[in-house]
């Protein structure tokens, strides 16, 4: 499942879209989340919470979904 993630602002760290599209509960999780779960970001794995996400990046979690961040 594709979900498109709409940002007002230049970017979105990787930690905020995980807990925006309740992936994880709190922000305190998304290290754990990042290190037990092999996120993809534009098809190369990265375990960085802080990872600046810029429009067009396209995030994929493992049997959650995919998401896409667009600007508004």
């Amino acid at each position: 499942m594709k979900t498109e993630v709409f940002i007002n602002t230049p970017f979105i760290t990787l930690g905020q879209l995980l807990k925006e599209e309740n992936v994880i509960s709190s922000g305190g999780q998304a290290k754990w989340f990042l290190k037990e779960v092999p996120v993809m970001v534009n098809e190369e794995h990265d375990d960085r919470r802080g990872r600046k996400l810029y429009p067009d990046d396209i995030v994929n979690v493992p049997e959650i979904g995919t998401f896409i961040v667009k600007a508004k």
